[in-house]
């Protein structure tokens, strides 16, 4: 296994590198996707162009030199069978000299060869012939007979009065043509006559050609390339100024605008999102304006309001400190007044903090704070109102006692508000509190077994004065904001406060908090509904 500084490591670790680079500028970047997409399309449409053209004007170039050698040997036959006929009417044939007469038919064909790249000539012999004299076999310097095939020289000596062309590669190792016929000699047989001739000039015409095509191809392609880049660019670039706008939009920069130039789509684009973003800002502002005398209303009023019930508290408690001296209806309006006007200081006190939220003003006071001795002093708290209600409390802590830095007050105010509905809606069952915790999270759970909800029900447990049933009086002096309030307080810690319920089987409330202030809430202890004693698997429904 190669070392981690090794150079092939080196060089898979620069690899993964620039393939992640790659991968994400394509991701991102419609410029360089389109260009890129347009480049391989291109590039393969003048692949296949550029081929189809270099075998074309290949096979032109080679059909037309073809037929130029062909031509060239059919006259080269016929001056041969000439030379000899008239060589051996004008003598004897028994004065003549064959080897004489071999060798000058050849420098004749040669020395009158008009097409270029002829390179040498044979004489042979037809094998099994039976004659009065016999022209010994000559071939001229550079001809090499291997280069002829067994099949070209069985079709020469059928003697069709043909002319047999052979593709071959010289010992030069450029292409060439031999070009095969039979000659006849009176009084000597049949011979095959073959002349070769060699292809480099069109080979290096070809070539030139294919050069050309490929340079001319390549710069074609580069130059769609960049024409794309650049149309591309005027097309994305208002594009990506409208993205970035849009971005800053919905960040709050509401008198953010873009240019409007031209007459075009893109102006068209630009003043359609103009009108949008005044119309936004418009719409906006107003809601801005309209929720803040909203919370200043609720907050004057809530201020207002504390001067006579701070006096009406007063006379209430004289009132109901005396009703054993009033008749038995006085003595009761006495207490409705008492009960009535402590839990409308709940509703102002719970209605200011909730306007403190909406405007913004909240702060937490944040200590190292045991969650789990938070839990038990919660619960004690609660104690007497669940005995009186038929629940019994229990706390289960599986992982201990450990430190969070939260702010106590507002945890201590969810754990009552949750234990108050638990209370109150829990049926005289058992109610569980359980406290777990990893080294970056700790959640608890409040788990009650009494009527449940429905998905609708739960969907709308965290609003503002909702009641999952309004012909259900309140018995522990609820205000219809403590939930809502509750959400807020683990929103400002940065955690969660999520709800599983099912009709008949009860409601579980769950509150996640990162261990340290400003940390990400990962992976909860605890599932919904948390997992019953001895439970090893927990599921969690919201994770």
């Amino acid at each position: 296994m190669p070392a981690a500084d090794s150079p092939a490591s080196l060089i898979a670790v620069r690899w993964r590198m620039l393939r992640a680079s790659a991968v994400h500028t394509w991701r991102s970047s419609l410029q360089f996707r389109t260009v890129a997409i347009t480049v391989v399309l291109s590039g393969l449409a003048v692949m296949v162009i550029g081929t189809y053209m270099s075998a074309v004007i290949g096979g032109n170039l080679f059909t037309a030199r073809r037929d130029q050698v062909e031509a060239e040997h059919a006259r080269a036959t016929l001056l041969a069978q000439d030379y000899f006929s008239n060589a051996l009417a004008a003598d004897d044939a028994t004065r003549v000299d064959f080897d004489t007469l071999s060798v000058g038919v050849q420098d004749r064909i040669l020395s009158s060869t008009t097409s270029p790249g002829s390179t040498g000539s044979a004489l042979l012999r037809v094998p099994g012939q039976s004659t009065q004299f016999v022209m010994p076999s000559t071939q001229s310097r550079g001809f090499d007979v291997s280069l002829l095939s067994r099949e070209l020289r069985e079709v020469v000596r059928e003697d069709t009065g043909r002319v047999y062309l052979q593709s071959v590669t010289l010992p030069s190792g450029e292409p060439g043509l031999v070009a095969g016929s039979l000659v006849s000699v009176p009084s000597a047989g049949n011979y095959e006559f073959y002349l070769v001739f060699d292809l480099a000039d069109a080979q290096e015409t070809l070539d030139s050609v294919q050069q050309t095509l490929i340079i001319g191809l390549a710069s074609l392609v580069l130059l769609i390339g960049a024409v794309t880049w650049i149309v591309v660019r005027l097309v994305v670039a208002p594009v990506r100024l409208a993205a970035a706008a849009s971005e800053r939009l919905a960040a709050g920069q509401l008198e953010e605008r873009i240019p409007e130039r031209g007459e075009d789509v893109i102006a068209t684009l630009a003043r359609s999102f103009n009108g949008m973003a005044d119309s936004l800002q418009q719409k906006i502002t107003r809601l801005a304006e309209v929720s803040r005398m909203q919370q200043r209303f609720v907050s004057d009023v809530s201020h207002e309001l504390r001067t006579p019930l701070t006096t009406i508290r007063l006379a209430g408690d004289v009132l109901y400190d005396q009703r054993d001296a009033f008749p038995p209806t006085t003595a009761r309006t006495a207490e409705l007044l008492h009960t009535q006007v402590e839990r409308f200081e709940l509703l102002l006190a719970d209605l200011l903090e909730i306007s403190r939220y909406d405007a913004g003003a909240v702060e937490l006071e944040l200590e190292p704070t045991n969650l789990v001795r938070l839990v038990e002093d919660a619960v004690e708290s609660m104690e007497p109102l669940a005995t009186e209600r038929g629940s019994e409390l229990t706390v289960v802590a599986p992982g201990g006692h450990f430190d969070a830095e939260v702010d106590p007050r507002r945890i201590r105010r969810i754990l009552r508000n949750l234990l108050g509905n638990a209370i109150e809606h829990g049926e005289g069952k058992p109610i569980e509190v359980t406290v777990d915790s990893t080294s970056s999270v700790i959640a608890l759970t409040v788990r009650d077994h009494g009527i449940g909800m429905t998905p609708e029900q739960l969907e709308r447990v965290f609003d503002r004065f909702w009641r999952a049933d309004p012909s259900r009086t309140r018995t522990i002096g609820g205000t219809g904001l403590g939930l809502a309030i509750s959400q807020e307080d683990a929103a400002l810690h940065g955690g969660t406060l999520d709800a599983w319920s099912e009709l008949g089987e009860g409601t579980c409330f769950r509150l996640v908090l990162p261990r340290e202030h400003g940390g990400e809430v990962g992976e909860s202890p605890l599932g919904l509904p948390p997992a019953a004693a001895g439970d090893n698997g927990v599921e969690d429904a919201h994770d």
